[in-house]
């Protein structure tokens, strides 16, 4: 239902968003090496895959976004050396993940796996039925590379609250993110190894970076956390 209501609406949308894609900064991907390594002892791998998010936009370098911040709290938490490496670009829909960041993962099996995708689908937009196959397809293809990996995969962020967006415009998106994620959560549940790890906060302008859309370096820190207690407790 929310799917359709979406669709009715947006042909008077268009111009609203036309004019955002014009106008939004356009901030460059987090700095530094897309590969590092924290803590002392065991030696564990995580790999980082997906869009904006896993490039660390918002955040000065990697090692304090997403796949950094959940290094250090896996790390910590599990007495353990965590090998870490993104892949992420921004502006990637699942299509371009699959397509040309899937080839490029390393040989070497990881044990823990983050995935964030669908934004750009949303963004972009992507058919629900193509999102399910395409997310389906992604996290068949990491368990397949990485059988005995936990794959993470982040939530729809709360669009209905991204300052960038004006509304009607956000509360649009905010409703066509529900469904996403709800698809989302349908397709982990039919993977192995693998879990939904829900993005529900109350969106504050003070947790986003300058663009009014993408993470500050604190909520990568929490998010990291976050990710990696679910990452342990599962």
């Amino acid at each position: 239902m929310k799917n359709l209501l979406f669709w009715v609406i947006f042909p008077f949308l268009v111009p609203q968003a036309l004019y955002v894609r014009r106008t939004a900064p356009r901030f460059a991907p987090a700095s530094g090496s897309s590969e590092g390594m924290v803590g002392d002892g065991k030696p564990m791998r995580l790999l980082a895959i997906g869009d904006s998010i896993i490039a660390g936009v918002g955040a000065s370098k990697l090692s304090k976004a997403l796949v950094g911040q959940t290094a250090m709290a896996l790390a910590a938490s599990q007495c353990s050396r965590v090998s870490w490496q993104a892949l992420g670009v921004s502006g990637y829909n699942s299509t371009k993940i699959l397509e040309h960041l899937l080839p490029k993962i390393p040989c070497l099996a990881f044990d823990y796996i983050i995935v964030s995708v669908g934004v750009n689908d949303i963004t972009g937009l992507t058919s629900l039925r193509r999102w399910r196959l395409n997310l389906s397809l992604l996290l068949s293809n990491l368990h397949a590379h990485s059988p005995n990996a936990i794959i993470a995969v982040a939530g729809m962020p709360p669009l209905h609250g991204f300052p960038l967006l004006p509304q009607p415009l956000r509360a649009a998106f905010g409703m066509r993110g529900r469904s996403f994620d709800e698809v989302a959560m349908k397709v982990v549940e039919e993977q192995a190894n693998s879990l939904h790890v829900a993005l529900d906060f109350e969106p504050d302008p003070k947790s986003f970076a300058a663009d009014g859309y993408h993470p500050s370096e604190e909520s990568y820190a929490e998010f990291g956390r976050h990710m990696a207690d679910r990452l342990v407790a599962f």
